[in-house]
């Protein structure tokens, strides 16, 4: 498979298989089409050729690179994405969030507060594959381990798109490497 921009192709070939309890990082240059294949994977119309199978039925959870459109207090936004809210408001403690952050309307919290919404969000969900676009953008390195140790806890089933090296390392089990297509 590849994804195409202008009907070229912008990377050389791909072939893979996700397992139940893989946890696949897609690594490659900024630009190369990393995100691009995980949109195609959730839905997205993208330009490709070759092949993808998804199973019926599949229920994915998305953390998109994006925060730009998340508003609204933390119940409302629990409610509107049909998650529990005290399990979601629990993992957010894990992560960092204090008695006033859980008061702060969502438009007002930092960059990284704003990705652990999405990611306690991914992570309260019940999906049968995660996918996850540079989740680890703006996050410290402390939420960075509390993040692998659930990864690594509850081995979900995963593909995410990371530069960060170390925690590609701890919680990857398969790699896929983009080339540019030549």
């Amino acid at each position: 498979m590849q994804i195409q921009y202008d009907k070229k192709a912008i990377f050389s070939p791909i072939s893979f298989e996700v397992k139940n309890g893989d946890r696949i990082a897609i690594v490659g240059k900024n630009g190369i089409g990393k995100s691009s294949i995980l949109k195609l994977i959730i839905g997205e119309e993208i330009q490709y050729n070759g092949e993808l199978k998804i199973a019926n039925d599949l229920k994915i959870s998305y953390v998109s690179q994006s925060t730009e459109n998340l508003k609204g207090n933390l119940t409302n936004f629990a409610r509107d994405n049909k998650i529990d809210e005290s399990i979601f408001k629990a993992m957010l403690s894990k992560m960092g969030f204090s008695k006033i952050d859980f008061d702060t309307d969502i438009q007002n919290m930092s960059e990284g507060q704003k990705k652990k919404v999405l990611i306690a969000k991914s992570i309260t969900e019940q999906a049968n594959i995660y996918i996850w676009d540079e989740p680890l953008n703006y996050i410290d390195i402390l939420t960075r381990i509390q993040i692998e140790d659930v990864i690594l806890k509850y081995n979900p089933t995963i593909i995410f798109v990371e530069h960060d090296e170390t925690f590609i390392k701890k919680v990857a089990t398969k790699i896929i490497s983009l080339d540019k297509e030549t």
